[in-house]
């Protein structure tokens, strides 16, 4: 099938909730994927950040051959090897919490607003986020996403939410009262511009919760798995949380999430309280066991920060020479440069010369490319990008 027979297809049997680009992806490696009309394109913005290791990394690939000719799914009234190593190896790279396995961003939020109330006494049901963030697309993650867009055609929203702004301590600290139960923002917000929290709001923050008896989770669904240079995104603080959730490049592109939480909150999920059918299957678990090891084995930390320096640079020269660049933002492999002009016409004008970001919030070109991009894909990325940027402001 061709590209335009694809898209009727699409067109004709699929629900269009999607605003879908004109290009059918059939192969991807690394940060490259083809279309069906056989273009190649640098990919920095890989599956929403999904791709954190590349796609189809050989170690992930061969994972799943593997282990889908051994065990694809087995219910969770059994043990499977996969799981539990997984939980080892996500436990000791981070706080040496216990780990509950879904499968996506949204479920893992979901389990952490439940263990949220659960864990904490009777009467505490209340959760502060953080206006700008994002956490999906149920009904629990979608209220606690403080983006009134996102609310619209679904009020009313679930009970007991507060939003306050992000990176504003003096405004958590009025909205904690006697019946809250967590706060919950993400290390860095993505869909909100790629805004960084400050380490000093985040240990004011630590010690603003423990102080009130209130929970901190940070939502790690984005900054996980290395994407900002170290395993997940707390640790440039130093700052523990309560609960964390991940998803994205967990999996290496195997649909999975989770949450880990300090043993004695864990505790409160005991048998009949939480589940879910296909999480923590064998499958992904593979992949995941597998994403780990490569990020270990190829030094893909040490690759995000010296990339992550790389790609600032020529960010902040391409600042200098376009006036539409209001500020350069971000943390390791996760970063955004904030215009003064809607940015959909570069994002459009860098597709057609091979490249693919993304902008969120109309005015912030988002990148987020693998942690195996090279030198050399970075210096090409980056001159595509601003050859696009000069031609829409010359248009």
């Amino acid at each position: 099938m061709n590209t335009q027979e694809v898209m009727q297809q699409f067109e004709k049997y699929v629900i269009s909730n999607y605003a879908r680009l004109p290009r059918v992806i059939v192969r991807a490696q690394g940060a490259t994927m083809w279309d069906a009309d056989g273009r190649e394109y640098l990919d920095f913005f890989p599956g929403w950040a999904v791709s954190g290791i590349g796609h189809c990394h050989p170690r992930v690939v061969e994972a799943i051959r593997r282990q889908a000719g051994e065990l694809i799914h087995i219910d969770n009234t059994f043990y499977s090897l996969p799981q539990g190593q997984l939980a080892q190896l996500l436990s000791e790279r981070a706080f040496g919490g216990k780990v509950f396995f879904c499968n996506s961003g949204a479920e893992a939020v979901e389990a952490a607003l439940k263990l949220a109330r659960k864990a904490t006494p009777e009467g505490k049901y209340k959760i502060i986020s953080m206006l700008g963030g994002f956490h999906g697309r149920t009904f629990g993650a979608i209220t606690a996403t403080a983006q009134p867009k996102y609310h619209q055609g679904f009020a009313p929203m679930l009970p007991g939410f507060k939003y306050v702004r992000y990176n504003d301590l003096d405004e958590v600290r009025a909205a904690i009262d006697d019946e809250t139960a967590a706060v919950l923002l993400e290390p860095i917000q993505g869909e909100g511009g790629v805004k960084v929290a400050d380490d000093a709001y985040l240990k004011g923050l630590r010690q603003l919760c423990d102080e009130r008896g209130v929970l901190l989770i940070l939502d790690e669904v984005q900054t996980g798995l290395g994407r900002t240079g170290t395993w997940f995104g707390y640790q440039h603080s130093g700052v523990v949380p309560d609960i964390m959730t991940m998803a994205k490049a967990l999996g290496g592109g195997v649909s999975i999430g989770a949450i880990m939480a300090k043993p004695e909150i864990a505790a409160a999920l005991v048998p009949g309280t939480h589940a879910s059918t296909f999480g923590g299957n064998p499958l992904a678990c593979a992949a995941g066991v597998a994403v780990i090891e490569a990020i270990e084995q190829e030094n893909l930390l040490e690759n995000a920060e010296v990339m992550s320096d790389r790609i600032m640079a020529h960010l902040e020269q391409m600042g200098q020479r376009h006036s539409c660049v209001e500020e350069i933002r971000g943390r390791g492999l996760m970063m955004g440069v904030e215009l003064n002009r809607p940015g959909q016409g570069i994002v459009d004008a860098c597709l057609e010369r091979g490249l693919r970001v993304n902008c969120t919030q109309s005015v912030v070109l988002r990148m987020t490319p693998p942690m195996t991009v090279s030198a050399e894909q970075v210096d090409k990325a980056m001159a595509i990008l601003d050859e696009a940027v000069a031609a829409v402001m010359a248009s």
